[in-house]
């Protein structure tokens, strides 16, 4: 199909005059200044100076510079017609130790970056975490210890405290699933722990935390419009057989409902994954109600599906991921398949959750080998990722699911985490030697869309 075609029929306007739009962030991978104004040091500081866990040992201390430059990328989100930036507060910039001395220039750095949003006619979305723990707390056991989920409420109640007065929208975590799995079990990402006995009270105290996280920014901010975002993936059987069909069960339920259900207060889903049940040695009394929390939107961060088969050497879940690269599919930089329909899917699978009002769609978009030539960037595989994923929102908006909202992942080529700067996902190129900005194709497509 030729998106440019299209495009006087297929624009912002058939999603309904009630449609967000917008534009995501994180701290850790565009902030830099990992040491500027009294900021303390977060697990992904000091992961990432450990060799080998990141490409080429590369870092987050310059990033994009976001912290000197937000003025300069927030215009140009302006320039692209994004009228919301959704963006995560640092941990260790407003607490340097976690808990304790707030540290006052911090506050003021993300009161002006808030301030110069709205000043620019742009809503700001503020996620409260966004995977950089303190390294203070590390130290403590972090996320296994119980008490993390009284350092993390005290976290939010600064937020709130410092920001609510301007910010209507929360989001408290972002994508649990993905930063206890991959920083708790499998040991890939920050702090690297691995195994069930760091995963399972990391899953339970995370858990409790959003929930008691998120209302204590209802008691703080009453009209506030609250959420969480989830990372999550359509999954399907290798094949028909039952036993291919049974992994692919279990791999959902740990890819896309172990952190959902007990929220919407439907508890952990042991019966469909019995590992889980041995989540119950870390229970407490009256646990089992504060998992629940009535949100009012849920985020949903979609990029692929996953093919699962059988597998008799993978623990616990008996299922592995058939690579995507093995089964003759377009690939991004990520080597994720290329296959919009995931994102119609996972709409309609959480869409069948009746305690789910409200979805937006949180993140969203596409890494590919992005080419600076006569200052410009022709990354029409990008453009054609965004518009097909729009396509496929539509078509679930159309049929009734409540998706009221859409932000691509990202602004600004950015640190990948352990994937360091080789992904390139902006709608904006930056030479990361230079720091010169240089808005692609995909962020003009995105601008006429959005017009």
């Amino acid at each position: 199909m030729d998106i440019h075609k299209t495009a006087a029929t297929f624009n912002r306007h058939v999603f309904g005059d009630d449609f967000y739009w917008g534009v995501s962030t994180a701290a850790l991978q565009t902030e830099g200044n990992c040491d500027a104004d009294g900021k303390g040091i977060s697990i992904w500081d000091v992961f990432t100076q450990r060799k080998g866990k990141i490409h080429q040992n590369e870092n987050a201390v310059t990033a994009c510079d976001f912290y000197n430059r937000y003025e300069q990328d927030i215009d140009l989100i302006k320039q692209l017609n994004i009228p919301n930036f959704r963006f995560s507060i640092s941990w260790t910039r407003v607490l340097p130790t976690g808990t304790g001395v707030v540290n006052q220039a911090g506050i003021d750095y993300y009161n002006r970056v808030i301030d110069y949003c709205i000043q620019q006619g742009i809503e700001p979305w503020l996620t409260i975490y966004h995977w950089d723990l303190p390294q203070v707390l590390e130290l403590q056991s972090g996320w296994t210890n119980r008490n993390s989920i009284e350092w993390f409420t005290n976290f939010v109640s600064v937020c709130a405290k410092a920001f609510g007065n301007r910010v209507k929208n929360w989001m408290v975590m972002n994508e649990p699933a993905v930063f206890t799995g991959a920083g708790y079990f499998l040991g890939f990402h920050a702090p690297g722990r691995t195994g069930l006995k760091n995963f399972l009270p990391a899953v339970h105290h995370v858990t409790l935390s959003i929930a008691e996280g998120a209302r204590t920014l209802r008691a703080l901010l009453p009209q506030a419009h609250i959420g969480n975002t989830f990372s999550c993936s359509h999954i399907e059987p290798y094949s028909a057989k039952p036993k291919d069909v049974a992994a692919a069960q279990r791999a959902d339920v740990l890819i896309n409902r172990l952190f959902i259900e007990p929220l919407l207060g439907l508890g952990y889903p042991t019966a469909d994954l019995p590992v889980l049940k041995k989540l119950e040695k870390y229970f407490k009394p009256g646990d089992a109600q504060k998992l629940a929390f009535d949100f009012d939107f849920i985020g949903l961060q979609n990029y692929t599906r996953e093919i699962v088969k059988h597998s008799v050497f993978t623990p616990y879940i008996s299922a592995k991921l058939v690579e995507a690269k093995t089964r003759n599919v377009p690939l991004t930089e990520m080597g994720w398949e290329v296959y919009p329909q995931a994102m119609y899917e996972i709409i309609k699978k959480y869409s069948a959750y009746p305690q789910i009002r409200k979805i937006y769609i949180t993140e969203n978009g596409s890494a590919f080998k992005d080419t600076l030539k006569d200052g410009q960037v022709d990354d029409m595989l990008r453009t054609q990722y965004l518009h097909d994923n729009l396509q496929q929102i539509l078509k679930a908006k159309q049929e009734g699911s409540q998706v009221n909202g859409y932000f691509v992942w990202t602004l600004t080529d950015n640190f990948e985490w352990a994937e360091g700067y080789r992904p390139r996902f902006g709608l904006v190129h930056i030479n990361f030697d230079t720091q010169q900005r240089t808005i692609k194709n995909s962020g003009y497509w995105y601008r006429n869309f959005l017009k």
